[in-house]
């Protein structure tokens, strides 16, 4: 599985409305019901809280990466937001967030394709020039198009 077979345009927002957090995710998770990834928007979400409970889902460079593990989740999938707003997150630097790549997975792909995808994103991630891209894209084929420098997004 590959961060490609797990998003698609209907699961990306560059225009997140959203002035907290909680607000955020809650647009996040309409996107994930709406296109059928998950069967229940509130239970999803308060999985992603659980997960937030044990640790800070912002890594950095106003950049947040929640996830949750959920029976909710249909279809693993990963739905992407950005913002101009600044929302307060906790995060490694303490900068607040303006792009939030969501992680719904499914209980059964807990382990592997959680730990593929992840470490497909940060790759993404790790790299400055890459991230800065992530920052300041300001369209959906834009996205698609920085996906495909990281190694593995496309493949298997």
């Amino acid at each position: 599985m590959n961060i490609r077979s797990v998003i698609n345009e209907r699961l990306i927002n560059l225009n997140l409305q959203g002035m907290t957090k909680d607000a955020v995710l809650r647009e996040l998770c309409r996107m994930l019901y709406e296109n059928g990834c998950i069967s229940d928007a509130n239970s999803f979400l308060d999985d992603v809280y659980l997960r937030e409970s044990e640790g800070e889902t912002g890594l950095g460079s106003h950049v947040a990466i929640p996830h949750g593990k959920s029976y909710a989740v249909i279809k693993t999938s990963i739905a992407i937001g950005k913002t101009s707003n600044n929302i307060e997150w906790e995060s490694l630097d303490g900068l607040p967030v303006n792009f939030v790549i969501l992680f719904a997975v499914r209980m059964i792909d807990k382990s592997s394709v959680h730990i593929k995808l992840l470490s497909q994103i940060s790759e993404l991630l790790a790299d400055d020039d890459l991230l800065e891209q992530l920052l300041n894209i300001n369209s959906k084929q834009e996205l698609f198009t920085l996906f495909e420098k990281v190694k593995g997004v496309y493949e298997s």
